[in-house]
């Protein structure tokens, strides 16, 4: 029962992140209705390039469905934690060392694959922005020190299960960093499944739908009572 319920809550998380906008085309630039701008002086370096970091920081890149963390190891190198599907079907490293698709990715969150892998920081951001540090302000830990930060994560690259809820890349930046594992995505959502579940219309409807579902489809009992029982017992749970 509990790991229906985990394997329920897991993709009920999945679904909660989906941004639509990422579902549309991006919007068709329309030069025809305004002049060729000026030419623009070169644009100053990032305060988050390469040389900037430091051995042991905390990297943070959003994602469209995510936010996607990493450990910077020096070097232009980042450890971070992804799901993957192919080191479950090969063991030749040059294929799994490649770049890993979202057809990968996918597959390793079904499966519950992932690994800690070291990817260059252009690899890892993927062409998005970088956030440094910015965890520091969140979290009641202090940091450790960068080196044994660093440290932490080159010992724990590999192969490891993943779990949306309970092991994700936030999970492994945290625990290298603070040396506790926790992932502040995974709280938000919990506590906005928790207010779902405590509200007594949600229960009511869930209910009502598996009498309609009895009732109109001729649905078994047996079918539609956990239908009404789960989001119940959590609720009365919570």
């Amino acid at each position: 029962m509990l790991d229906t319920l985990t394997f329920l809550l897991e993709r009920l998380f999945l679904l909660a992140h989906i941004k639509l906008s990422s579902l549309l085309p991006p919007p068709l630039a329309r030069s025809c209705d305004r002049e060729d701008p000026a030419p623009q002086p070169p644009a100053a370096p990032a305060a988050t390039a390469p040389h900037r970091f430091q051995r042991g920081d905390l990297l943070e890149v959003p994602r469209t469905l995510f936010t996607h963390f990493g450990i910077y190891l020096g070097d232009n190198r980042v450890a971070h934690l992804i799901p993957d599907i192919l080191p479950v079907l090969t063991s030749d490293s040059r294929q799994i060392q490649e770049m890993v698709t979202n057809s990968r990715l996918l597959l390793g969150v079904l499966s519950k694959r992932a690994s800690i892998r070291v990817d260059s920081v252009e690899d890892f951001a993927y062409g998005a922005g970088i956030l440094l540090n910015a965890m520091d302000r969140a979290v009641l830990q202090s940091p450790l020190p960068g080196e044994e930060v660093a440290r932490q994560a080159e010992r724990l690259v590999g192969g490891v299960s993943y779990s949306l809820l309970w092991n994700n890349c936030e999970h492994f930046v945290t625990y290298c960093r603070y040396g506790a594992a926790q992932s502040l995505q995974t709280d938000k959502f919990c506590e906005w499944l928790k207010s779902l579940i405590r509200d007594q219309r949600s229960v009511l409807l869930t209910g009502l739908l598996g009498l309609l579902s009895m009732a109109c489809l001729g649905v078994s009992p047996s079918t539609a009572l956990p239908t009404a029982l789960i989001p119940f017992t959590l609720w009365m749970a919570s």
